[in-house]
């Protein structure tokens, strides 16, 4: 049986990873769920190598596009290479693969590996999606990983479900020459200078189709989880509307952010058309320099060097934060876990041998090198080189940058904050009803998913979110 692992465990690996990565950052240059749009697509798999045996197909399921074109060509190699006939499909989802994961279960159209995220990994585990992976561990692994499994993370109720790689830092993403235009010497510390910003850079660039700010609002949850999440975890408050110090859902601190959101829409300042804005054709108007500014993940210089290629001066810098002053640290995101293998999968012994292929050395120094993650490994991150992509040195784990405890998963009736609060920012209303409301029915849902056993919340008063340190 696993023991459970201190969460101070990864913070120090972080440490230790900001070092390969040649220093720390602060202010202003200091981690799904990034995914694409539009229909699934699968990779074409290369033919594995003549081998006995019946050929084993195993399908694997990502919500991820920022990597893919590595991953193929991995997977590729895997399939020509590989002894045991087997050969692996993937198949890269659009921003709703938590609701197709769900969709290809409850039909018994599974995959045979997921892709599991800090995120998701409890909520799979507690649906049955996951199969443990604890045979399948070899002491090497035991040694490499050990240092950096946390409980309700990778580990549940004793057994081991995932292995770590990266994790992601969440960072405002900024044109430099259209800032350059419109007068701005410097990103944004508080929301209203962000607006501002946002109007400035509108009215400067209006003519040439460039406004100030963008998401992608086509999932309203998506876009303000790459973007509220940031701005309040360094306000001091938890990013997802839960508050540790009362065990309670609180979408109060959430309210103010939105109410500058709705400022920048009603300016204008927001680019048209960003009830249908996809993360991909974001990142395509960002990259043909339409946009002054919007918030991601650290995948965006991998994606503006291989996927959308731009002659943009840009840069990423640390979120505004409500009021301009800094009360507590960026949440580092979706570190921990990787890869998973299905419940339902009849091939998991051939799914194990392509996950073990994937957590190699060579493969896991590489993922880092290139820029798809911030690697956790304490042997990759010690020996990885700095990843050579334009734009990532704002994204490194710095001062500012920290793990934030698992906050609960809880799906609540009606409406998601998402959804609520876009329409807010479109159509207005009354604010402190709907916060109200919201605070209500995730309350209520949490309560239930309490009595289920499905979530287990203990309020801590004295949590601080200025303590948290990378």
């Amino acid at each position: 049986m696993w023991k459970k692992a201190m969460g101070i465990g990864l913070v120090t690996v972080l440490a230790g990873s900001l070092a390969a990565c040649g220093g720390s950052n602060s202010n202003s240059n200091a981690e799904p769920t990034p995914s694409g749009s539009g229909s699934p697509s699968s990779s074409a798999s290369a033919s594995p190598a003549a081998s006995s045996g019946e050929k084993k197909t195993i399908a694997y399921w990502t919500g991820d596009r920022h990597d893919q074109e590595y991953i193929k060509e991995l997977i590729a190699e895997f399939n020509a290479a590989n002894e045991d006939n087997i050969e692996v499909e993937m198949t890269v989802l659009s921003e709703n693969y938590n609701q197709s994961v769900d969709i290809a279960f409850s039909s018994n159209q599974a995959p045979d590996l997921l892709r599991i995220k800090s995120g998701n990994a409890e909520t799979f585990v507690k649906k049955g999606y996951l199969a443990p992976i604890d045979e399948y561990v070899t002491e090497d692994m035991k040694t490499k990983f050990s240092s950096v499994l946390l409980d309700g993370v990778n580990i549940f109720d004793g057994k081991l479900y995932s292995l770590p790689n990266s994790g992601q830092t969440l960072r405002l993403v900024y044109n430099k020459d259209l800032f350059e235009k419109a007068g701005i010497a410097k990103p944004p510390e508080s929301l209203q200078e962000m607006a501002d910003a946002a109007k400035k850079i509108t009215e400067a660039g209006k003519k040439e189709g460039a406004y100030g700010f963008a998401l992608n609002f086509k999932n309203p949850k998506s876009a303000f989880d790459r973007s509220v999440r940031e701005i309040l975890s360094l306000s001091g408050y938890q990013g997802l509307g839960f508050d540790y110090k009362t065990g309670q859902f609180d979408f109060g601190p959430y309210s103010q952010v939105i109410e500058y959101f709705k400022q920048m829409y009603d300016d204008g300042s927001i680019m048209p058309g960003a009830e249908t804005l996809d993360i991909d054709p974001l990142r395509a108007q960002f990259a043909a320099g339409k946009i002054g500014m919007y918030l991601s993940f650290s995948t965006e210089p991998g994606v503006y060097k291989d996927q959308f290629p731009t002659e943009v001066d840009w840069a990423a810098a640390l979120a505004p934060t409500l009021d301009g002053t800094r009360k507590g640290t960026s949440e580092i995101v979706s570190a921990g876990t990787w890869l998973g293998i299905s419940e339902k999968s009849a091939n998991k012994d051939a799914a194990w041998k392509f996950m073990q292929y994937m957590y190699g050395d060579e493969i896991l120094t590489t993922y880092h090198e290139k820029g798809f993650g911030i690697s956790v490994v304490p042997s990759i991150a010690e020996k990885a080189q700095n990843p050579d992509v334009p734009g990532m040195e704002g994204f490194l784990v710095g001062e500012f940058d920290s793990l934030w405890p698992v906050s609960p998963v809880v799906t609540p009736e009606g409406a998601t904050y998402g959804d609520d609060f876009f329409k807010y920012m479109l159509s207005g209303g009354d604010l402190a009803k709907i916060t109200e409301d919201l605070n209500k029915r995730y309350n209520d849902a949490l309560t239930k998913a309490a009595e289920k056993g499905d979530v287990k919340v203990t309020p801590n008063p004295s949590f601080d979110p200025a303590a948290l340190k990378g």
